[in-house]
């Protein structure tokens, strides 16, 4: 050994992997770093990239080296490979930035080597596999049933409405979180089914089919440039996909009463029937009579009411302090 590699502090690649993306799929710079490496360690007996590693020839030692005895081990120009654990090596890598902070060490060329990158959505995996862990060890989660939890459901989705109407960003995120729990919850619960299980996967897989299907202007060769050319192309490949025998199919009765009117005038509007608001007496048609006209003007009138309501809700609290 020369001169110059003798006083080669060597090289340090810490390799990092995602849990959520398969073991063994490992980018190019990665596998080229483990072939060429001197040694590769891993304090992780179990970590799942191992068996992968072993398979492709890698020899990799269980070890968990302190900061001075990887130092050492990469004396003379060599370089160790550190497959990183769950927790990234926190005592190692605290211990290395404390050599190389001290200046009365020669430290070796540190290299951070992401091996695989989270794509977008991947958070969402781990969602499924907490949600599965919950319905398997949590006494309460693991009795829920579809009916048991509906009224959640609901309720998170009056919340989330609430959120975009304060306008808090916080609290919007917040929201989607638990109104995605409810999705998330309720496709766990399908599937201990015995008659007609499904998964998360298959909830996925159908709306992704649906959303492709009917966005041929995306997906396909249609073309348009408007949001009412959008619109037309939905409503027409929706109907071929339905193929109900009444508009008023597929409307919830059970949503609130603005909402339901407007719904079923939009409804008859689109389907240009020439069907009149039924007359009588009472709040009720008035209300209805007003929700249809709301609709045909393009306002919610749901969403409406709500706003005039919190103004109402404000006015309340103001007279109230100033009762104070």
């Amino acid at each position: 050994m020369n001169a110059t590699t003798a006083s080669d502090p060597g090289r340090v690649v810490l390799l990092t992997t995602s849990h959520r993306v398969a073991p063994g799929l490992l980018s190019w710079p990665a596998w080229q770093a483990l072939r060429t490496a001197d040694r590769v360690l891993c304090a992780d007996a179990a970590h799942p990239q191992l068996p992968y590693l072993r398979e492709a020839g890698i020899r990799v030692e269980e070890a968990a080296p302190t900061a001075e005895e990887l130092v050492a081990a990469c004396a003379g120009g060599h370089t160790v490979v550190v497959v990183a654990t769950g927790e990234g090596d926190p005592v190692l890598t605290d211990g290395l930035a404390r050599l190389a902070g001290s200046g009365r060490v020669r430290m070796p060329d540190l290299e951070l080597l992401p091996a695989s990158y989270d794509l977008p959505g991947a958070r969402l995996l781990d969602l499924v596999q907490v949600m599965d862990r919950i319905r398997l060890e949590c006494p309460w989660s693991s009795e829920r049933t579809h009916k048991g939890l509906a009224k959640y459901a609901i309720e998170e989705a009056y919340e989330l409405v609430e959120a975009i109407e304060d306008g808090d960003r916080d609290e919007l995120r917040e929201e989607l979180g638990d109104v995605l729990l409810q999705v998330v919850f309720h496709a766990r619960i399908a599937e201990d089914d015995p008659d007609a299980p499904f998964s998360v996967d298959d909830v996925a897989g159908t709306i992704v089919t649906k959303l492709i299907h009917r966005h041929p202007h995306v997906f396909g060769d249609e073309t348009a440039s408007t949001p009412e050319e959008v619109r037309e192309h939905w409503l027409r490949t929706k109907a071929a996909e339905k193929q109900r025998t009444s508009v008023t199919e597929g409307v919830p009765l059970g949503q609130p009463g603005l909402a339901l009117a407007a719904k079923l005038a939009s409804r008859v509007r689109t389907a240009g029937l020439p069907v009149p608001l039924p007359s009588g007496e009472g709040i009720g048609y008035e209300l209805l009579a007003l929700a249809a006209r709301a609709e045909s003007e393009g306002t919610d009138p749901e969403a409406a009411l709500r706003a005039a309501a919190r103004a109402y809700r404000d006015a309340i609290r103001e007279a109230e302090h100033a009762g104070h």
